[in-house]
């Protein structure tokens, strides 16, 4: 059965519902909390949703962003792995 935990984002309660563990979700709604606040300070609209949709397009960039690395990274691990591998295969042959 979901759980429920109330959260407050950016001056309102939301109730979320779910099976992750509260804590956790507590700690996301930080994270976008956050970022509203800090798209807030540095723009001049007043509009909760426009707030929330430039918060949402900046941690869309973050997780894309984190997405390519994390490809890349997967990437250069592999050719190192088949590196030491053809390193190890050439001393035991």
């Amino acid at each position: 059965m979901p759980g429920r935990v109330d959260v407050e984002i950016f001056g309102k309660v939301y109730t979320v519902r779910g099976d992750k563990d509260p804590e956790y979700v507590r700690r996301v709604a930080e994270f976008v909390d956050r970022k509203m606040r800090e798209i807030s300070q540095v723009t001049d609209t007043v509009s909760t949703s426009r707030i929330a949709i430039l918060a949402c397009l900046n941690i869309a960039d973050e997780l894309m962003s984190m997405l390519e690395e994390s490809e890349q990274l997967r990437t250069r691990m592999k050719e190192l792995t088949s590196r030491v591998e053809a390193a190890l295969g050439a001393r035991s042959g």
